[in-house]
């Protein structure tokens, strides 16, 4: 589904040349969930916000359902994320005055969709979360963990192709962090694939795979050989993860 080779992201000021990514290669398989760690600044949110379309490259390829997105212009890029991508931030982003129905209809109303067709997602979403009973409640009315909730619904309304999760349960309490994760597994378990990052390594380990940025590079971790990529060797012959 998702196929990265040779990415590099560079951030350039008239005397310093900074690789957030150097030399990706990654390949991400339908209804895989995909755990992403590693140190503050090492790149994963760049990764995240180049793998959801947000951000260009400059080298390499990006392969999305088999098209290579290199190169397309910012309108063909709002396509594709609108259609095929699902974003879950660590804040809610939730509108304070619009209940609950209403913020997960903001980005449905964007693309187009009639009214009939709206509540249909909406209804259907905020089922899969749990929040049926809780459509007409202000976000101020609702717990952190009931918030985020929204937020997953927000983003499964559009029936994306993959989740980008950004530290979705680092603004929860262990217990309300424990539940988004359980509802994050049975939404990947329905089919959708997930990809997100994490610095609690007890989340990252109920993740099917971990990859692991160090200094802008995917490198070898600790949990089962098949997850592990290998850091390039000095002549930059990145190894594959997973492929």
């Amino acid at each position: 589904m998702l196929r990265i080779n040779g990415l590099s992201k560079i951030y350039r000021t008239s005397e310093i040349e900074t690789r957030a990514l150097n030399n990706i290669d990654l390949h991400i398989k339908s209804g895989e969930f995909i755990s992403v760690t590693g140190p503050s600044g090492s790149g994963k949110t760049t990764f995240l916000n180049v793998a959801g379309l947000l951000e260009s490259f400059e080298e390499g390829d990006y392969f999305l359902d088999g098209n290579n997105v290199k190169g397309l212009h910012d309108k063909q890029l709002s396509a594709i994320r609108n259609e095929k991508i699902g974003f879950i931030f660590q804040g809610f982003n939730l509108l304070p005055d619009l209940p609950v129905f209403d913020n997960v209809d903001v980005p449905l109303r964007y693309r187009g969709f009639n009214a009939k067709e709206r509540k249909r997602r909406i209804d259907q979403a905020l089922e899969t979360v749990g929040l049926a009973s809780r459509h007409k409640h202000l976000p101020t009315q609702l717990s952190g963990g009931q918030q985020q909730r929204v937020a997953i619904a927000r983003a499964l309304a559009g029936e994306p192709r993959f989740l980008l999760a950004d530290e979705p349960t680092g603004n929860l309490d262990s217990g309300m962090a424990a539940e988004v994760m359980q509802l994050l597994e049975n939404i990947n378990a329905a089919g959708t694939t997930i990809i997100m990052v994490t610095h609690d390594p007890r989340l990252s380990a109920r993740a099917s795979r971990n990859i692991n940025i160090l200094d802008g590079r995917i490198v070898a971790t600790p949990q089962t050989a098949d997850t592990a990529v290998s850091q390039p060797s000095e002549t930059g012959q990145a190894q594959h993860a997973g492929l």
